[in-house]
């Protein structure tokens, strides 16, 4: 048996979408299992298996 979620997919796009109107980037989101929306602000991180070399291709 799955406990039922405590969040929405609309809580999470509402709280985006306010950052993002107030002018604030959004590296990356957050969900505690209690259902607690943590985001946190700044450019998203580049990820470790990602090739920079493959840029200048």
């Amino acid at each position: 048996m799955t406990a039922r979620a405590r969040f929405r997919q609309a809580d999470v796009t509402r709280a985006a979408a306010g950052m993002a109107r107030a002018g604030v980037p959004v590296q990356k989101i957050e969900i505690d299992p209690t259902g607690k929306i943590v985001i946190f602000p700044g450019t998203p991180e580049k990820k470790a298996d990602s090739n920079e070399w493959a840029d200048l291709e």
